[in-house]
């Protein structure tokens, strides 16, 4: 077929696409070239592009396919890796067909046919740039033959340009999700696998190139996100000629995807966003998840979870005395977490016996039920329904539905092991226990846990099974909502190692962490927002001492931090004083008020090094008004900290900054002299003057609010 050249546009990026008889290549990905960016201009910037000869290299340089390979002379990570028993290793795809569809208000979408008449494999490849500006591309591949082929991995790429030097990723462990970090890129191969059978706290949720030095709010960067909930790859490459690309993928095990003859696998969605600053990056994800149907439309309740109130101490009486006190409050949802079900006196058994304990609740769990739903508040309940303890009636009656290789059992963590949802038996089992109880109680919330790694996940014959669980889990969550219309679900996993676009498909928000350390929280948040707008991220209040770290934090730093997500309570509410407790209510009705803004909003941060201090911000689409929490980390070697710039705002309208909120400037001498009184500034001058911040103390936070005149 003759030579393509596609320019998609959407919300200030280009996607600008060469194709031909050979699989499509990505001559820009970024900036917006404009309306004017003609045939002509397209031409030329394909030849702009070709690369010199380098000597070492083919006789005529081959630029990078979306799917790379050594047909084309590519010598990095393959895009395809498989074989037909050692045959068919090195696919050569021959383009039948490319078509570009126009997508109403979006960029639209380049669709390729293709296939390898010799290894006998076809191929369907879309790339599409979404209304948002976010790139998104992903493979399916066929086996067209007559015997098994083998796939070892399936990974497209997107390339960044050479000023792209930098790598910006993120770690963390349980508790402490989102560490961010940052080297340079260099030549090779920077690889982030994940082998958890589930996201995990350690994944990168976005993978970055950058030019040096960007931060939030300025310097081109490129990141790309797998939508996988299972074994993961997200790569950065670095060739000796220069080229650099992003890539991900499924991590598949040895033999995990074996194609029978006609048989497909298709890739996950791997997201690909762009951005001058960090912010915008961010930006780009944060509007392509609201423009969902499925995106939560309605207020984000307020939610008061009971975990660290009793952990697995059921009484009724204080349950019912909690439920009272949050409602006095203004809390909207009450959340029965562990311990509800048969055997369950702590985590060494009872999971997978999904029936009320008729010891702690010999009336079941409907009076609870009823004064929660009485006093005005919904009604959820959690469920681990992916795991079994040993000691359950369920795995003593069915050790085989254990994932498991054949002769052993994996080692334990946390007492469990994992329940193999790929066999229907299985899925039919959890799919009627958590209707029928979602059905007979009236749940209107499910916090759904995953609590352990999935170690030799060996399916029902014995090969690697952790692809087949992750789609059976997928089946699972859609079957339960399709039962269950108005069902809300929360993706939890040991906190935050269940998170990315694929499981929010499917879910209404996730836990960000197990750690409700308001310090942390803080890092936890910042960089979850990388890909999630706050309204998915469940942020609570904690106990003044916190669970995971001992640390003691004040009320209003903790309030301020929780309001930075979908805001909740994880706090025993009887033991909290009347001051608390009414301290307490007062952030809930600001929470109220403001969620509006909080959850529509263009998210913005910034970093203030030489005050110690971290800026996050809300503003609203149109500009209209704006929420900044300004958050003292650090104790700086200066002080008082000196100005804060509000960035985000219309630069030529005018705006009154005041005080939000119950107020952490505990003394008159601590507060700056426009305090007391509305400050009136254009919003150039709050963007590149700023206005001076309180002196705060450490780990205490202010919030401003900015309204336009």
């Amino acid at each position: 077929m003759g030579r393509m050249l596609v320019h998609l546009r959407a919300s200030g990026v280009s996607l600008l696409l060469e194709s031909d008889d050979r699989l499509p290549r990505v001559l820009h990905w970024g900036s917006d070239l404009g309306a004017g960016f003609g045939d002509d201009a397209l031409a030329a910037l394909a030849v702009a592009s070709v690369r010199p000869h380098a000597g070492t290299q083919t006789d005529a340089p081959v630029p990078p396919s979306v799917l790379p390979g050594q047909a084309e002379a590519w010598l990095g990570t393959p895009g395809v890796a498989g074989h037909r028993d050692g045959q068919a290793w090195s696919p050569s795809f021959a383009v039948g067909s490319s078509d570009v569809v126009d997508t109403p208000g979006a960029g639209g979408a380049l669709r390729v046919t293709a296939s390898d008449e010799s290894a006998r494999l076809g191929l369907e490849l879309t790339i599409e740039l979404t209304a948002q500006g976010v790139v998104r591309t992903r493979a399916t591949l066929t086996n067209e033959g007559g015997s098994t082929y083998t796939l070892d991995s399936l990974l497209p790429a997107l390339p960044v340009p050479s000023h792209a030097s930098e790598i910006h990723d993120l770690a963390g462990r349980w508790s402490q999700e989102r560490t961010p970090q940052r080297h340079a890129f260099t030549v090779g191969t920077h690889v982030r696998e994940g082998r958890r059978g589930r996201t995990g706290a350690d994944a990168t949720l976005v993978l970055i190139a950058a030019e040096p030095g960007t931060g939030f709010r300025r310097g081109e960067a490129w990141g790309v996100h797998v939508a996988w909930s299972g074994n993961h790859r997200t790569q950065a490459e670095l060739m000796p000629d220069g080229t650099r690309v992003l890539a991900g993928g499924e991590l598949l095990l040895p033999g995990e995807v074996r194609l029978a003859p006609g048989a497909s696998y298709s890739s996950p969605w791997l997201y690909g966003s762009y951005g001058d600053g960090l912010d915008a990056l961010a930006g780009r994800f944060h509007a392509l998840l609201r423009a969902r149907p499925q995106h939560p439309r309605t207020p984000r309740p307020v939610t008061l979870n009971v975990w660290e109130a009793v952990y697995f101490d059921h009484s009724l009486p204080r349950l019912l005395e909690l439920a009272d006190l949050a409602a006095s409050l203004g809390v909207e949802r009450y959340v029965l977490d562990d311990g509800w079900f048969r055997g369950r006196r702590d985590d060494r058994a009872g999971l997978g016996d999904w029936f009320v304990d008729e010891d702690v609740w010999p009336d079941g769990l409907e009076p609870l039920v009823e004064r929660v739903h009485g006093v005005g508040m919904q009604f959820g309940l959690w469920f681990e329904p992916e795991m079994v303890n040993p000691d359950s009636d369920l795995a003593r009656a069915h050790p085989d539905w254990i994932l498991q290789v054949p002769g052993r059992q994996p080692p334990l963590q946390r007492h469990q092991q994992v329940l193999d949802l790929a066999r229907p038996e299985v899925a039919a089992y959890l799919r009627a226990r958590v209707v029928s109880l979602v059905r007979e109680l009236g749940v209107d919330y499910v916090k759904w846990d995953h609590n352990r790694d999935l170690v030799e996940a060996g399916g029902v014959d014995g090969t690697p099974g952790v692809h087949a669980q992750t789609t059976a889990v997928y089946a699972l969550l859609d079957a339960i909502r399709a039962d269950c219309p108005g069902l809300e679900i929360e993706s939890c996993s040991s906190g935050g190692a269940r998170v990315d676009l694929a499981v929010l498909e499917r879910t209404d928000r996730v836990w960000a962490s197990d750690c409700l350390d308001a310090r942390e929280r803080q890092e936890i948040q910042r960089w979850t927002a990388q890909l999630l707008p706050p309204e998915l991220v469940g942020s609570h209040v904690g106990a003044g001492r916190a669970h995971t770290t001992g640390r003691v934090l004040d009320l209003s730093f903790r309030a301020v931090t929780a309001l930075l997500g979908s805001f909740g309570i994880e706090w025993d509410l009887t033991q909290a004083s009347d001051d608390e407790r009414a301290e307490l209510a007062a952030w809930i009705a600001l929470y109220q008020a403001e969620r509006g803004l909080l959850h529509t909003g263009r998210t913005v941060r910034d970093d203030l090094p030489a005050a110690g201090q971290w800026l996050h911000g809300v503003v609203a689409q149109d500009r209209s008004r704006a929420v900044f929490a300004l958050v003292q980390r650090e104790r700086p070697a200066t002080w008082p900290p000196g100005r804060v710039r509000l960035p985000g705002l219309d630069p030529d309208a005018m705006y009154d900054v005041v005080p939000h909120g119950p107020s952490s400037v505990r003394n008159d001498w601590d507060r700056p002299g426009w305090w007391e009184r509305p400050l009136r500034l254009t919003g150039l001058v709050l963007a590149t003057v700023g206005v001076q911040s309180p002196a705060l103390e450490v780990d205490h936070a202010a919030l401003l609010l900015a309204t336009r005149v």
